[in-house]
């Protein structure tokens, strides 16, 4: 038994079906909240609903009790907590939201896994935790002192709090830097999901930094076979870049998107955006050495994405 925290998100979702088809039973906690349109994620629980070993929990994560109750009752023997606030540009304006989700929540689920006596506890983290290094790709060994949004620093305090419980109760504690996750089913904030839309409206992109923006675009697939390469991969404690194994500029991700479409965009030039970097290119050598190689260049990935959406959204 698996629990998965943030089952009804884009990344949680993908990783609880992933397990669900290998037969693995898995418990899962999501509160299905309003950071952007539900009735997304409520399509995502119900493809996940029709498994017969899945067991969903609609919770919040600093409603402690009622979290421990599902611990209680599954007993899982590891965990993948992936359920958070998401969004740098959103912890601007709403600070108290990640200081109650990814703070107060992962305190609650980390604690009740070192409880719980789980064997793996995976968690996600974020390539933000970089903040303003300029030294490129980006190595789990590289200091992380100096995040430059609140987003980032919630990530990085989870990653201390992993520490912690990993030195002090031998709570074996990994965690995941993800850098720009894509594909079908993705969170509408993302650059795809708003480029797609704007473009077949025929409305201007916002385009920061002038399109001097370079990204490690790494497909959903890819991200999933890494979690579960970490999930059985159990260690005292860890870090890991999960990425593609190149970064693509903006401009020519927007141009691959203009080809799936078959359709021209309109582009609105704009300076950086505050917590925003100009580059994020991943060093991903600790999780080769678990087998990880992503496959998905973003001419495959960017068509799947694009087929999904014009098949949701008329």
């Amino acid at each position: 038994m698996i629990l998965v925290t943030g089952n009804a998100g884009f990344i949680g979702f993908h990783l609880t079906k992933a397990l669900l088809d290998k037969g693995v039973e898995v418990a899962g906690i999501d509160s299905v909240n309003d950071y952007y349109d539900p009735s997304l994620k409520e399509k995502r629980l119900d493809i996940l609903s029709k498994y017969k070993k899945f067991y969903f929990h609609r919770l919040d994560l600093c409603d402690y009790e009622g979290c421990s109750e599902v611990f209680s009752k599954y007993k899982p023997e590891k965990v993948c907590h992936l359920a958070a606030q998401a969004g740098v540009r959103y912890s601007l304006s709403h600070p108290f939201a990640y200081q109650k989700s990814n703070n107060e929540g992962f305190l609650n689920i980390i604690e009740l896994g070192r409880h719980g006596r789980v064997k793996n506890f995976v968690y996600a983290s974020s390539s933000s935790v970089y903040g303003a290094n300029k030294k490129l790709p980006f190595s789990e060994s590289d200091p992380v002192d100096h995040p430059i949004s609140l987003y980032a620093a919630t990530k990085r305090s989870n990653e201390l709090v992993a520490h912690c419980y990993s030195h002090l109760f031998g709570l074996p504690a990994s965690g995941l830097r993800f850098f720009t996750v894509y594909g079908p089913w993705g969170r509408p904030d993302m650059a795809l999901f708003l480029f797609t839309r704007s473009i077949l409206e025929g409305k201007p992109i916002d385009v920061f930094n002038n399109g001097g923006m370079k990204r490690n675009f790494t497909y959903i697939d890819d991200v999933v076979d890494g979690i579960i390469r970490v999930l059985d991969n159990p260690l005292p404690y860890e870090l890991y870049n999960i990425g593609n194994n190149r970064a693509e500029q903006l401009l020519d991700f927007i141009s691959v998107i203009e080809k799936c479409l078959d359709k021209k965009a309109q582009y609105n030039f704009l300076p950086m955006q505050p917590g925003d970097v100009p580059a994020t290119v991943a060093d991903i050598s600790k999780m080769r050495a678990l087998g990880f190689e992503p496959a998905t260049d973003i001419g495959v990935g960017i068509k799947r994405f694009v087929e999904w959406y014009l098949a949701n959204y008329k």
